[in-house]
């Protein structure tokens, strides 16, 4: 399910242009590290929903959600042209989303490593002491990248934005709820693997020669297979579940 879901998607280009710039095992850890720690709160909160609700309605919403996801996909790929355009466009906006990080960070609002690394503490003294959220958001980022990088820093964070709400996520939040949170875990985290070495190994090579529109179809068929899987769940639990006593 990861891997269809993500070939293509902007996360995987992310990290395929951020490889063609930076050291390409810094831009791995970033990515899928943020990728690791995505699965596992995903997983998590798939398992705490039977805690809320009865597992026969958790089959159900997942059945029903994956039926609505493969029915999206089908659509998206029937509109597709044959060819990358569709690809070529989720590039640019990857690209354009990267290049509004790189200003983020050296805008005039910010405060750039350097301006830490050669003693930038007086500068800081000057702003305000309340400070918006952005400059606290500022604040963190230059901590963690004065120790991890901020390449490294960089990938993670737009790895974790692009990622939140996704339909991987929502997905694997899906999974978790109705199979063992660590099974779930673990596969979502090889797929994310997969995807992530592809994208920064040969990023630029997959862009070019992978059609996403067959990708997407794929993908669809998939999850519509998951969409009875689940419905046969749903309908042997109610089919087995005890008669009230009268």
């Amino acid at each position: 399910m990861i891997i269809f879901s993500e070939i293509g998607d902007k996360t995987f280009l992310i990290a395929a242009i951020l490889a063609m710039k930076h050291p390409r095992m810094v831009v791995f850890a970033g990515a899928f590290g943020s990728l690791v720690v995505m699965s596992i709160l995903s997983a998590m909160m798939g398992h705490i929903l039977p805690a809320l609700l009865p597992k026969s309605i958790t089959e159900l919403a997942a059945a029903l959600l994956f039926f609505g996801f493969g029915g999206k996909m089908i659509l998206e790929g029937r509109e597709m042209q044959v060819g990358n355009q569709k690809l070529q466009e989720e590039m640019k906006e990857a690209q354009e989303e990267i290049e509004e990080d790189d200003v983020f960070i050296d805008g005039t609002n910010g405060i750039p490593l350097e301006a830490m690394e050669e003693g930038g503490r007086g500068r800081r003294r000057s702003k305000s002491s309340g400070g918006s959220t952005r400059s606290l958001a500022e604040g963190f980022r230059n901590f963690f990248s004065f120790f991890l990088g901020p390449v490294f820093v960089q990938a993670f964070a737009l790895t974790f934005l692009g990622e939140w709400g996704d339909r991987s996520q929502i997905s694997t939040i899906a999974l978790g709820a109705a199979h063992s949170v660590y099974l779930v875990t673990i596969g979502t985290v090889v797929g994310h693997a997969c995807c992530t070495a592809g994208a920064v190994i040969a990023g630029r090579y997959i862009s070019t020669k992978v059609d996403v529109k067959y990708v997407t179809l794929a993908g669809a068929v998939l999850f519509i297979l998951f969409g009875f899987i689940y419905t046969r769940e749903f309908f042997l639990d109610i089919t087995a579940a005890p008669s009230p006593e009268k």
